[in-house]
């Protein structure tokens, strides 16, 4: 379906370094299965604190965090950054200026609305457990879930009569926004009640060479 990305993204060593329960991380797998372009993947618990040991902080990423795109001798962190660096020359990225600047506002609402809320509330409830929240945590549970309902319910109503959130085909906004999204219901959200959404979600997974979360 796709041509595949920039040729210095396919003629370098890719390797994804992650823990595959992330949304964040899954994204990029997702963007390279699309694009057909192989990737290696290097997988570290973040439960057990591997992103935090001297060694990754010393030559993947100083900040502590994955996922990050290793390409050839270099590291690429933030999964957005990661996939436009996969994507770019091919359809994943809209050639229209306004189109392309569009996406970017769907991958920013992805990351500063929908994913503190929606991701943070799957991290907690089923990777953490509830009873195992701190106080402050607790005490968020219900913003978050309002802030996460509210991100769908923009998502439904975005969906009404289109296919992509962007122009007439699949971009990188809707790779974004899958992600986390699709497991949402870990989180306690009711996919039931976006239909739109749950259409939407049918169809990228309908995509060739997609691939599902571990």
């Amino acid at each position: 379906m796709f041509s595949k990305s920039h040729p210095e993204a396919e003629h370098q060593r890719l390797v994804l370094h992650e823990d595959p329960r992330s949304g964040n991380c899954y994204k990029i797998r997702l963007t390279a299965a699309l694009l057909d372009l192989p990737i290696e993947r290097v997988q570290y618990d973040i439960m057990l604190g591997d992103t935090r040991k001297p060694e990754f902080l010393r030559t993947v990423n100083a900040n502590g965090r994955i996922p990050v795109l290793q390409v050839g001798d270099r590291f690429l962190p933030e999964s957005n950054a990661a996939c436009w660096y996969l994507a770019e020359g091919s359809p994943l990225i809209p050639t229209d200026r306004f189109s392309r600047a569009d996406m970017l506002r769907w991958m920013f609402f992805e990351q500063y609305n929908h994913e503190p809320n929606i991701a943070t509330l799957r991290f907690w409830l089923l990777f953490v457990g509830e009873a195992n929240l701190g106080e402050h945590q607790r005490g968020q549970i219900m913003a978050k879930r309002a802030g996460g309902e509210a991100a769908l319910g923009l998502m439904e109503e975005h969906l009404a009569g289109r296919e992509w959130f962007v122009g007439e085909a699949v971009s990188l906004a809707d790779i974004a926004l899958y992600a986390y999204t699709h497991v949402c219901e870990a989180g306690g959200f009711r996919l039931r009640d976006y239909p739109g959404v749950c259409a939407w979600l049918r169809r990228v997974e309908g995509l060739p060479h997609y691939v599902a979360m571990d």
